[in-house]
């Protein structure tokens, strides 16, 4: 997103004196609170209703990632047939938690980013990325580009130790049905698999580092840090670019223009997840394969390959899931952020 600007340091804001009503002092402390912190309480809360309404589609895109179906429709269909509506929120509770935490630290981390690579940027290329998105009619130039990837990749690189545990979880809980019900499968394997099925997401957690140990929590770890360094990177290079380049054509203030934060939102989660796809099948193909395996076994890493046919298995889902994640994500984050920004601390 273009670099707001009403970003600013709270403790610059006039001192009240002493002769305030407490009633008065004691509700403003959480206001100002609020302002201070206004990106991770807008992230966190916007971060919880957009995972509840695309998880659906989280759960198909990962079964067409690592299970062979006719089609979306079929996986859908198969889905219901053996688990009912259950089965499509299998695993929720993880990435309810975990998205909610790594968006907001990722935001953060981003928002603080973008500045420090701005000022270099001003101080050293005589370019502030910054002050470019913010004048009326301005395109996206190749600095601003580089700046907000830059900002994005290390936003990425830095939550994946935090979400990497929980994605495995979900990924488990996603495919143990299908896990549990492979055929011709190795017995000691088989019995591995049968052991995550119809678990919750603590009771997953606890037999990954039963039969992984501690370590198990981050299988995948390699995959998880690069399709997250460049696919965040990827992700908000788009969104702010489009965003501006929507907010120029249109006319408008970008706090003024929801289309443009729809649009802009809905196009960074499909141009990230095209880009990156490959990879993410990589990883969830190693992650399932991994969790039938004991502790101390060698588990074989399939190949990344772009443009193969069954790397880009269930690309279409994951597209529709993340434009409808990102379009109401960043819909009701503008929107909160923007809101927060207009109360007043008295």
């Amino acid at each position: 997103m273009p670099a707001e600007s009403d970003y600013q340091d709270v403790t610059s804001a006039p001192i009240r004196t002493r002769t305030m009503p407490q009633l008065s002092g004691g509700s403003e402390k959480p206001r100002r609170w609020i302002k201070r912190y206004r990106t991770e309480t807008a992230a966190s809360t916007a971060s919880v209703l957009s995972t509840v309404t695309a998880f659906p589609l989280d759960s198909v895109k990962t079964r067409m990632q690592t299970y062979p179906y006719a089609g979306a429709l079929d996986c859908v269909r198969v889905t219901y047939k053996s688990e009912g509506i259950r089965g499509f929120f299998r695993g929720v509770t993880a990435p309810l938690a975990s998205v909610t935490l790594v968006r907001t630290i990722s935001f953060s981390i981003y928002q603080r980013s973008k500045y420090v690579y701005s000022d270099w940027m001003k101080a050293n290329l005589g370019f502030c990325p910054l002050e470019h998105v913010n004048k009326n009619g301005a395109y996206p130039s190749l600095g601003t580009i580089a700046c907000f990837g830059a900002a994005g990749a290390t936003a990425g690189s830095g939550i994946t130790f935090i979400a990497c545990p929980f994605e495995l979880t979900k990924l488990s809980a996603q495919v143990s049905v299908l896990m549990a019900n492979q055929k011709n499968a190795d017995p000691q394997k088989q019995a591995i698999a049968l052991s995550y099925h119809n678990k919750g997401t603590f009771k997953t957690l606890a037999n990954i580092v039963k039969h992984r140990g501690y370590a198990g929590m981050y299988t995948g770890l390699n995959l998880h840090l690069l399709r997250d360094t460049l696919g965040t990177g990827i992700y908000f290079a788009t969104y702010e670019s489009s965003k501006q380049l929507l907010t120029t054509f249109s006319g408008k203030d970008a706090h003024k223009n929801p289309i443009a934060v729809l649009g802009a939102g809905a196009l960074c989660g499909i141009v990230s997840w095209a880009l990156i796809y490959p990879i993410d099948s990589v990883k969830s193909i190693y992650q399932r394969n991994a969790l039938m395996y004991s502790k101390g076994q060698k588990v074989p890493v399939p190949k990344i390959q772009f443009f193969r046919r069954d790397m880009y298995r269930g690309l279409g889902v994951s597209m529709g899931r993340s434009a409808a994640v990102n379009a109401v994500f960043f819909s009701a984050f503008e929107f909160l952020k923007k809101r927060i920004n207009s109360m007043k601390e008295e």
